[in-house]
Formats: C-alpha cells, sequence, structure tokens
C-alpha cells in the first residue's frame, strides 16, 4: 500500500472519529442536563439553562424525593418485581427450554410450533387484561409477573444455545448416574452461565422498566412502579403522590424534582450494567453457532 493511501486512509479514520465523537456528545447532552438540573441548587436554579455542572451543588432534590413514602413503596415495588420475576423468568425459560431440546419430547413440535406462532400473533390487550381479572391478579404484583414469565424469542434464542452444547457431555454424566434433573443443574446450567447472565440483564432490565402493564393492573397509586411514579411528576406534574416528605419542598423547583427522580430511577441499572457488559458480546452470539 503506497504512502498516499496510507494518508487517505488515516484522513477517513479521524473523520469517522470526529463524527461519531460528535453524535455520542449530542447523546450524552440530555443525560448530562438531568444529572445538572438534579443536583442543582434551588438558591442559584434557572429554568430551562443549560449546564454542564452545577453551578451549585446540592442534594437538596435527593433527600426530598428519599424522604416521601411514595418514591420509597415505588422503590419497593419494583425491587420485588425485578427480584422475583427475573429470578422465575430464569427458571421457566431456561427449563422450558432445555425440555425442548430434546426430541423423545412428546408433543415437542406441536409445543415448538406455538411458540412461533406467539411470534407473529398475540391475543391483545383486552383478552390479556380479562385473563388476569379471571385470575383474580388485579391489582397484584403478580398481574406483572406471571403474564410475563418467558417469551417466545428468549426460549427460541436459549434453546439455540443449549443445543450447541456437546450431547457427549450428557452422556457421561448419565452413564455416572445422574438423573436428567442432575444433568440439567450440574452440567447444564454451570455451562451456561454466560446466557444466564446476559438473560438476566435483559429480564432485570424489562422488569425494571415496567410500566405499561402497571397502568393498566394497578390501580392502587401505593403499588405504583418507579416508572409509572416518574411518569406522574414529569409528565403529568403531579407531585400529589409525593406526599409524607419533609415539608420543605415549596424551596425546591419542580423541575430539580423531576429530574432527581429520573436519576434515581436510571441509576440501579446503570450500576449494575457494567458488571455484566463483558457477556454481551457472547450474548449477541447465543445460538448464532452449531455443531
Amino acid at each position: 500500500m503506497s504512502v498516499v493511501a496510507r494518508k487517505k486512509i488515516a484522513i477517513f479514520d479521524w473523520i469517522n472519529y470526529g463524527l461519531l465523537s460528535l453524535i455520542s456528545l449530542i447523546c450524552l447532552a440530555p443525560f448530562l442536563y438531568v444529572f445538572s438540573v438534579s443536583f442543582t441548587d434551588p438558591d442559584v436554579y434557572i429554568p430551562l439553562q443549560f449546564n454542564l455542572f452545577p453551578q451549585k451543588w446540592s442534594l437538596s432534590a435527593y433527600s426530598y424525593i428519599l424522604s416521601t413514602g411514595s418514591f420509597i413503596n415505588a422503590l419497593k415495588s419494583t425491587t420485588f418485581i425485578t427480584i422475583v420475576g427475573t429470578a422465575l423468568n430464569l427458571i421457566v425459560s431456561f427449563s422450558m427450554a432445555y425440555a425442548l431440546t430434546k426430541k423423545a419430547l412428546p408433543g415437542r413440535n406441536a409445543m415448538m410450533g406455538f411458540i412461533i406462532f406467539t411470534l407473529v400473533f398475540n391475543a391483545g390487550i383486552v383478552p390479556s387484561y380479562l385473563l388476569v381479572k379471571q385470575l383474580g391478579l388485579l391489582n397484584s404484583y403478580w398481574a406483572l409477573i406471571w403474564p410475563v414469565l418467558t417469551s417466545a424469542w428468549s426460549l427460541i434464542i436459549i434453546k439455540s444455545f443449549l443445543e450447541s452444547m456437546p450431547s457427549e457431555l450428557e452422556d457421561a454424566a448419565r452413564i455416572d448416574g445422574c438423573s436428567d434433573i442432575g444433568v440439567f443443574l450440574r452440567i447444564v446450567i454451570p455451562l451456561s452461565m454466560p446466557a444466564i447472565a446476559t438473560f438476566t440483564l435483559f429480564f432485570a432490565v424489562a422488569h425494571w422498566n415496567t410500566y405499561f402493564n402497571a397502568v393498566i393492573y394497578l390501580s392502587d397509586t401505593k403499588k405504583w412502579t418507579l416508572q409509572v411514579l416518574v411518569k406522574s411528576l414529569v409528565i403529568d406534574s403531579d407531585n400529589a403522590g409525593m406526599a409524607g416528605a419533609s415539608g420543605d419542598e415549596k424551596s425546591i423547583p419542580q423541575e430539580t424534582i423531576r429530574m432527581a427522580s429520573i436519576v434515581l430511577a436510571m441509576l440501579p441499572i446503570l450500576v449494575v450494567y457494567p458488571f455484566l457488559q463483558k457477556h454481551f458480546a457472547k450474548g449477541v452470539m447465543l445460538g448464532s453457532v452449531k455443531g
């Protein structure tokens, strides 16, 4: 390759890096605004003024939000739904996907057909609501967990991943006296840790961001999830649900309260994500290679 060609490639690379950096900064700007406003002292806050960093730092908005009963209730609700829902998602998805990998399973092809069918067609909102109502789950946390125990997409991806494992490992375990459950718990699960870590994050983020189902199925404001509470603050400008605080909310601009609530809602996922990020490269390739 000639020197001129190398210089052209280098210039092209620098242009790409510059454009990508600019786009990244543009995407980062709203998050910087939210972060800056949430930590801005009420005495120096100026509406609609963008600052990369607060002119004067203050935790008054966070202290106010964390002192309200509504936020604590929403945090407890979301935490319960996320932990329990994610655990049940993993148990149901991996156990069902493992069973579907066995060609000797009665009705295996019919079950796979029904699963694939749901990728194209679904019952809709009204039938789902009526089903939840008939099961007596309305205004219950379980209405946000049981209907989404697994999904067709998750089952197909996990099934493909499990099928890529060497069958000789299971045969050897059975020769040593392992039952089917023993093979699943002692062989399949340990070898599936990259997939488990990836889907743990997928399921946890989905449950943490639960909004639509919570609006439909939960009528008690004390059982609201974080996303519903944040929506009522940011969009509806409704601070009635933040009652029970220390009483100094009048001195705090509503905008700082809204931005602080957004930061608190995002923070747990942002903290967990870096620890599981390394599994995403493997997660993207789940089930894509066989043999």
